[in-house]
């Protein structure tokens, strides 16, 4: 089996009044990410890491900011058009690994939520190293707690 390993990254500055949404799913906060799109960085940079692992170039190059037709876009609809694009050429994804880093809102409320939207745009499944479902992996593999 080859493997192929990418790194994402993506920062947006955090704006009043705009929604906030990580990993695909809404927080509740006055603050959200600036951007084109619904700047979800977690996705973004998600999105770069399996663009880059698969040679692809990045994610503006595929859903450029001077698109109008991605004003406000839905970023799980991009990764969701990220894993056709490898799906073309011939790979797919066998687990993410991904930080966030934000000063706001406070995210360990919603990490399983992010985890399971994240797992099912990917199609992977939760691999969790432990009992508690505080401490999941991504991965393909089937798992039990």
């Amino acid at each position: 089996m080859k493997i192929r390993v990418g790194l994402g990254y993506d920062v947006h500055q955090l704006k009043e009044g705009r929604p906030c949404v990580l990993g695909g799913v809404l927080f509740d906060s006055t603050l959200g990410p600036d951007g084109h799109s619904d700047a979800d960085v977690l996705l973004h940079a998600i999105c770069d890491a399996i663009l880059g692992a698969a040679g692809l170039r990045d994610i503006g190059y595929h859903f450029p900011n001077t698109d109008d037709s991605l004003k406000n876009v839905d970023s799980r609809l991009l990764l969701k058009e990220v894993m056709e694009l490898i799906k073309k050429e011939g790979y797919r994804v066998e687990n993410v690994d991904a930080t966030l880093v934000s000063e706001q809102p406070k995210i360990s409320p919603k990490i399983r939520e992010m985890k399971e939207s994240i797992a099912g745009l990917c199609n992977i499944c939760l691999l969790y190293t432990s009992p508690s479902p505080r401490d999941g992996l991504l991965s393909r593999m089937p798992s039990s707690a």
